[in-house]
């Protein structure tokens, strides 16, 4: 009995460590809305625009230098006129002064022009080219309708998902020793 009275006594005094809560300023927003996107307020807003389809590391950190934001600032802390300058940039970087070389769809199939996309329209005109590939029977499209990569990878030993699990070469059989 004298051990589970120790152990219980040790388990009362030991005093676990207090978490610490964050302290966040009065003006704080924990979500953020970009692009018709709910970014968190807790991270850099460079990092919390990655979180838009469409938009990378390079391309978040010049959105910020343009929109004249820190890189270094947690996107719930930003002004209302920081928030609404980086959402008409990340909609319309063009106008905005970005380099064309920069946006994600140039030279459009359909209008010609030079387009950033992002979020579901990304998605659309990405399902809408692999559909037209298919429809014209192009190299790529055949390649995409089979399951097969596109960009002239090797496939004998890579992208096995349709030919089964193992590629093996048949061992030739040791001929017998001759008896002298």
């Amino acid at each position: 009995m004298k051990t589970a009275e120790k152990i219980q006594e040790k388990t009362q005094e030991r005093v676990l460590p207090k978490v610490q809560e964050k302290v966040y300023p009065a003006n704080f927003k924990h979500i953020v809305r970009i692009a018709n996107v709910d970014l968190p307020g807790e991270k850099l807003i460079r990092f919390a625009l990655t979180n838009i389809k469409g938009v990378g590391l390079r391309f978040a950190d010049a959105v910020c230098t343009i929109a004249k934001v820190k890189k270094d600032t947690k996107t719930g802390t930003l002004s209302n006129e920081q928030i609404s300058a980086l959402d008409k940039i990340v909609v319309n970087p063009l106008a905005h002064g970005f380099p064309i070389w920069m946006v994600n769809r140039r030279k459009d199939y359909d209008s010609g022009e030079d387009k950033h996309l992002i979020t579901g329209s990304l998605n659309f005109v990405q399902e809408n080219d692999l559909k037209r590939l298919k429809k014209i029977k192009s190299y790529r499209g055949v390649r995409h309708i089979h399951g097969q990569p596109s960009r002239g990878q090797r496939t004998r030993s890579n992208f096995r998902r349709n030919k089964g699990k193992v590629v093996g070469v048949a061992k030739k059989k040791a001929a017998p020793a001759t008896a002298k």
